[in-house]
């Protein structure tokens, strides 16, 4: 089906019937009823809230050790972005995916070349998008805090290091 047949089918639809078929998306899909959660919520902090519990729970649940299935806490960051239209929740985000690496790998000694290699992928990405969004200035102490915190293995603080560097956080 086409975006162009969905809509003729919705254009069909009385009001009732349109308020009914969102109504039950919302009650079936957990997707829809978060995209509308954070769409009416007025500072959105609920929904981000649920994704950065994700994020800490893969690393850090509340008993037992972290997984630290990467996997599931970039799907978690992956589809928050498609749910927020407020820049400086995907960038909170994105930031503590990081954060949350640093402080495990710091807690429980080196990891694998992946997993550095995932951090420095998502402090890239949320570089790129903190410049691209203006926002240097409120996530700056935060992006120097990842790179302090973080452990020396596989090269990982000079890797982030480099990426800060690149960045046009740095004058």
């Amino acid at each position: 089906m086409k975006t162009t047949e969905l809509k003729s089918y919705l254009m069909a639809l009385d009001q009732k019937s349109l308020v009914k078929e969102v109504t039950e998306l919302f009650q079936k899909f957990q997707v829809v009823k978060d995209y509308y959660e954070a769409k009416l919520d007025s500072d959105g902090s609920a929904v981000r809230d649920k994704y950065m519990a994700i994020i800490t729970k893969e690393f850090f649940p509340e008993r037992g050790f972290g997984k630290a299935r990467l996997s599931v806490a970039r799907k978690a960051v992956n589809d928050f972005k498609k749910l927020s239209n407020n820049p400086a929740e995907i960038a909170d985000l994105m930031l503590h995916y990081v954060e949350q690496g640093v402080s495990f790998t710091g807690a429980y000694g080196d990891i694998d070349e992946p997993f550095y290699n995932s951090m420095e992928s998502m402090y890239g990405d949320a570089l790129r998008f903190i410049v691209k969004q203006g926002l240097m200035e409120s996530f700056r102490d935060r992006c120097e805090e990842i790179i302090e915190d973080a452990t020396e293995g596989w090269g990982f603080k000079d890797g982030l290091r480099a990426l800060y560097e690149e960045s046009e956080f740095v004058d």
